[in-house]
């Protein structure tokens, strides 16, 4: 996290068009969507008016899209003709999903356009696309729009190209309809970063870290498996959990009671409330994990399950720990693990 002391350094160094930071951090503007990079020579926004980020990805998972004037994503280094390309591409069709097809098409090897891209950007196509196709989305959601009416600040010139890019994430279009379930998704801002939750007026179904990967693929299969449309707002569980989040967080939480449901099979449901078993503070093997739930030879599986929760901190995937001690992975990232860790030992 940027402390405010670092923000307003930044806001100092955008004033000045310092070049020594560029690279060192973006600035998405609330007032016009875009990101920039320090010395960017557009007119400079008020300080309120800035958001601070240390990577392009967390401004495009924010709803920010690029500066034409500074092109953030290219400076301070030339970029090759075929990126460049690829970028202005994505800004033509942000919800579009890639396929190998796609590059064919162009006549482009996808394996040289991923290279490329990841040489130059420290990330890879696929994840520049994603990041900016779920940025709009969870723009909207950040503001709790009921409706959505901010296509222009993404970048579209009418709302129906921004409903089908918003539906292409979060389940058909954005109407209600009695045979479709309405879900609503909230934003929620932590000390570890900005998480999602997503809840009816009955249970919390998705709790993750916005920038998680695989985190679209998790809100599809959610609608799917509800025949729902999820739609900006909040609902009682919304605000019961960014409570509970608060007060964990400053460790004041002795349990969650946000009433939530598990959609999985009943070997990933079994997985799921062992992992509830293990207290706070304490840490579990994946072959600790499989001999609690009867199926001690089922590590690869319970690795599996534990990765498809969809309930960070809430069913606690992060106590999971390797055999010889090592962290192992986390969807939400190891350095969060490795903080949440920290975090409930020091709990009190």
């Amino acid at each position: 996290m940027i402390s405010e002391k670092e923000q307003k350094q930044y806001y100092q160094a955008l004033l000045a068009k310092d070049s020594t930071y560029d690279g060192i951090f973006f600035v998405g503007i609330k007032s016009t969507g875009v990101f920039c990079h320090a010395t960017c020579p557009a007119r400079k926004p008020k300080y309120e008016n800035c958001t601070f980020y240390e990577t392009a990805e967390e401004a495009l998972l924010s709803g920010y899209r690029p500066c034409k004037r500074c092109k953030p994503l290219s400076f301070p280094r030339e970029i090759p003709p075929l990126v460049q390309k690829m970028v202005e591409l994505v800004e033509e069709n942000p919800e579009k999903r890639w396929k190998d097809q796609d590059f064919a098409e162009l006549g482009i090897h996808s394996m040289t356009a991923r290279r490329q891209f990841k040489k130059v950007y420290g990330m890879t196509f696929v994840q520049y696309a994603r990041s900016r196709r779920m940025g709009m989305a969870l723009k909207s959601i950040k503001k709790g729009e009921k409706r959505i009416n901010t296509q222009l600040d993404v970048g579209y010139d009418s709302s129906s190209g921004f409903y089908d890019a918003f539906s292409k994430i979060m389940g058909r279009n954005l109407k209600q309809s009695k045979e479709i379930k309405i879900l609503s998704a909230d934003w929620i801002d932590t000390i570890l970063g900005p998480m999602m939750s997503i809840a009816d007026d009955e249970y919390l179904y998705l709790l993750e870290f916005v920038d998680r990967r695989g985190l679209e693929r998790e809100i599809e299969r959610l609608r799917n498996r509800m025949n729902a449309s999820i739609v900006p707002g909040k609902t009682k569980i919304n605000e019961q959990i960014k409570g509970e989040l608060d007060l964990y967080f400053e460790k004041k939480l002795d349990e969650f009671r946000t009433p939530y449901l598990c959609l999985g099979s009943d070997f990933q449901k079994s997985v799921w409330q062992a992992l509830t078993e293990i207290k706070r503070g304490k840490t579990f093997s994946y072959k600790e994990l499989a001999k609690a739930i009867g199926n001690p030879n089922g590590m690869r599986a319970v690795g599996n399950a534990n990765g498809a929760n969809q309930l960070a901190i809430i069913i606690p995937c992060h106590r999971v720990i390797q055999t010889d001690g090592g962290l192992g992975g986390y969807g939400g990232g190891v350095e969060r693990k490795k903080w949440l860790l920290k975090h409930e030992r020091e709990y009190r």
